[in-house]
């Protein structure tokens, strides 16, 4: 079992280092900077998945008052 995890864990790791880094074209900026392009797909992100959620609670409430108020005009 425990080889299985390390075989798992190496195959991660080989696949993470085929991946595009954003701070890793230019290695002169050092610091926060370095994570300028990243933070900012995490905010836009962040906000998108606020607004879906919002856009999905507010038909989740309409569809549940037209739904009740159907139920009560049936009954």
């Amino acid at each position: 079992m425990f080889r299985k995890i390390s075989q798992y864990i190496s195959a991660v790791k080989g696949e993470l280092k085929k991946c595009s880094w954003p701070w890793e074209s230019d290695p002169k900026i050092t610091g926060f900077r370095k994570f300028r392009e990243l933070s900012g797909s995490t905010v836009v992100v962040l906000i998108a998945m606020v607004l879906l959620g919002a856009y999905v609670a507010f038909f989740d409430y309409v569809l549940s008052a037209v739904v009740t108020r159907a139920i009560e005009l049936l009954s």
